[in-house]
């Protein structure tokens, strides 16, 4: 009896250990991986991958009825998430392009996080998406002005700025996408409306705004 205890509580222990010892989001890594595994959504699709704006964005592929895609949005997370998981959801799936929405968490998670690292942060995914995938074509979605963020706006305007002026020197197959002018109001400030409770996410009236940003970019 006591050997058997014994045996349950180091498995226990090291489960634990384990569960302590993964990276952040690992757990949500495994469920995409899991349902890869089940049924593949297959290659030449359009991914769309990062923060808690696509994760909510349950629906996305309802706002782009015509053109087949991934969301491997997950968690609330950063660009340093999506570079240490883009091995087993970026990859895998051979895009025909990417749609990518984050560093806005990188921004709020550390306080010590300025533009200029969002912006190193996001050519370093840039550079290994570039080297695995070759030239893909790649939107890259502007950090949003958010009601319960905007004491952050600067340093996410500084990240947007120097995002967008390394794509425009890209020229090809490269697009920056400023979702700042629908989404504030006339005062200059975000608009509530677009907003579910939490003051961060938005409802389907700031997703249409999205959805007609986007559409014009994206391949048949």
């Amino acid at each position: 009896m006591r050997i058997r205890l014994l045996i349950f509580l180091l498995a226990f222990s090291a489960q634990l250990i384990a569960q302590e010892s993964n990276p952040a989001y690992w757990k949500e890594i495994q469920v995409f991986k899991k349902q890869d595994s089940i049924t593949f959504p297959g290659t030449g699709r359009i991914l769309f991958v990062g923060s808690s704006s696509l994760t909510l964005w349950k629906d996305v592929q309802d706002y782009f009825p015509q053109y087949p895609l991934i969301n491997r949005g997950f968690g609330g997370s950063t660009l340093l998430d999506v570079t240490r998981y883009e091995a087993d959801i970026i990859f895998p799936y051979k895009p025909k392009q990417i749609v990518i929405y984050c560093g806005e968490n990188d921004i709020a998670n550390d306080s010590m996080v300025t533009g200029q690292v969002v912006f190193e942060r996001f050519r370093k995914l840039y550079g290994d998406i570039r080297a695995n995938l070759g030239n893909i074509p790649l939107i890259y979605v502007s950090m949003k002005p958010s009601p319960s963020r905007w004491h952050m706006r600067e340093k996410q305007q500084e990240g947007n700025r120097l995002i967008q002026k390394f794509l425009q020197r890209k020229k090809r197959n490269a697009v920056f996408i400023d979702v700042w002018p629908g989404m504030l109001g006339a005062d200059g400030k975000p608009r509530e409306e677009l907003y579910i409770a939490d003051r961060l996410h938005m409802n389907a009236k700031g997703y249409v705004i999205w959805q007609k940003l986007i559409e014009p970019h994206l391949l048949k």
